[in-house]
C-alpha cells in the first residue's frame, strides 16, 4: 500500500535513514526537524502517517502529537510516537496526548514497516468513512436546497442544537451528535416527493403519513455508518411528544433521547419563525415562543429544555 509520511526528528541522521528506508518501500516521505515545522508541514501536506519524536528541543513530541489531536481537521491523522522512554508513565502520557502507537529506539525495521502498513490501512478506511459521510451531508443539503423556504435551516438547527446542548452540560459527543443531526435530521425527505413537501397548506391524511416516514427511511440511509450512531437517535425521534402522540414510535416522556428532545424545542421555533410553504406568515420570536409555551401546557415538550432554550433566547436578544 502506498502512503505518504511525515518522519519528525531532531537528528538529522535518524530523519534520513528513516526516510530512506521508507521510501524503498514506496511511500513518500516529507521530514520536519522540529515540532512547529511538523505542525507546518502537516497542514500543508497532509500525510497519511507521522512518525514524531518525543525528544525534541522546544516543543517536544507530546505537545506536538496533542495539537495535531486538537485540531478537528488532523485529529483523525495516525501518529506513531518514536521514543527511548519506556517508562509506563511516559507511554501514559503519549496515550493521553492522543497517540495512535509507539515505536521504541533503536527502531527495528520489519516493526516499523509493519505499524506503518497497518495505520494506512486505518487511514485508509477512516477517509472512506469521511467520503461516506460527505455523501450524505451533500445529499441532506440538496434537500434542504429543494425547498425554496429552508435556506440554512440545518445549519441553524445545528449551530443552535448545540448551544442549547452546552446549557444543559451535554458530554462533548453527544454535542457533536446535535452538530451532525442539525444536517442530517430531515434527510429522510428524500423520499418524500416535491409535490408533498413543497405542498402550500395542509396535508390529506395520506400525504401526511408518507411525511412521517421520513425519519424512519432517514435512519436507515445513515445507519450502515456506525460513526453516525449518536446522530440516528436524533434522526429517528425529532418528531415524538412527551405525551406519546408524536411519531414514528409514539415514545413518551424520557422514553426520548435528550438529543432528539434537544433539537426538536429549535425546531419547532424554526419552522414557526421561518416562511414555509403551509405558513406564509412566520410568527415573531415572542408569538413562536408563546405558541411553544401552549404546547409544552398541552404536554408536548419538554418543559425543562424549553425554560432553558427561553432564557437563551432572551439572552440573545439582549
Amino acid at each position: 500500500m502506498r502512503g505518504s509520511i511525515l518522519v519528525v526528528d531532531d537528528d538529522e541522521d535518524q530523519r534520513r535513514v528513516l526516510a530512506l528506508l521508507l521510501r524503498r518501500f514506496g511511500f513518500k516521505v516529507t521530514t520536519a526537524a522540529d515540532g512547529p515545522a511538523a505542525l507546518e508541514m502537516v497542514s500543508i501536506e497532509e500525510p497519511d502517517v507521522i512518525l514524531l519524536d518525543v525528544n525534541m528541543p522546544g516543543l517536544n513530541g507530546f505537545e506536538v502529537c496533542q495539537r495535531i489531536k486538537r485540531n478537528p481537521e488532523t485529529r483523525l491523522t495516525p501518529v506513531v510516537l518514536v521514543t527511548t522512554l519506556t517508562a509506563t508513565e511516559d507511554r501514559v502520557r503519549g496515550i493521553e496526548a492522543g497517540a495512535d502507537d509507539f515505536l521504541s529506539k533503536p527502531i527495528d525495521r520489519n516493526e516499523l514497516l509493519a505499524r506503518t502498513r497497518s495505520l494506512l490501512n486505518l487511514k485508509a478506511y477512516v477517509d472512506e468513512l469521511e467520503r461516506a459521510e460527505a455523501v450524505l451531508f451533500s445529499l441532506a443539503r440538496s434537500i434542504e436546497a429543494r425547498d425554496p423556504y429552508t435556506g440554512e435551516h440545518c445549519e441553524r438547527l445545528a449551530k443552535q442544537s448545540v448551544r442549547l446542548g452546552k446549557r444543559i452540560g451535554l458530554p462533548e459527543e453527544q454535542l457533536n451528535a446535535l452538530s451532525r443531526g442539525g444536517v442530517l435530521h430531515d434527510i429522510g425527505k428524500v423520499a418524500v416527493p416535491d409535490a408533498i413537501l413543497l405542498k402550500p397548506g395542509p396535508l390529506t391524511a395520506e400525504e401526511n403519513e408518507i411525511m412521517k416516514q421520513h425519519t424512519v427511511v432517514g435512519e436507515r440511509i445513515c445507519s450502515p455508518l456506525k460513526t453516525l450512531r449518536l446522530v440516528l437517535p436524533i434522526i429517528r425521534h425529532h418528531h415524538e411528544k412527551l405525551d406519546g402522540s408524536g411519531y414514528p414510535d409514539r415514545l413518551r416522556g424520557e422514553e426520548i433521547p435528550v438529543t432528539a428532545r434537544v433539537l426538536q424545542i429549535v425546531d419547532i421555533y424554526d419552522a414557526l419563525t421561518t416562511r414555509r410553504p403551509y405558513n406564509n406568515q412566520p410568527s415573531s420570536d415572542q408569538e413562536a415562543l408563546g405558541v411553544m409555551e401552549q404546547e409544552v401546557k398541552q404536554g408536548w415538550w419538554d418543559p425543562g429544555l424549553f425554560n432553558e432554550f427561553l432564557e437563551m433566547a432572551e439572552k440573545h436578544c439582549t
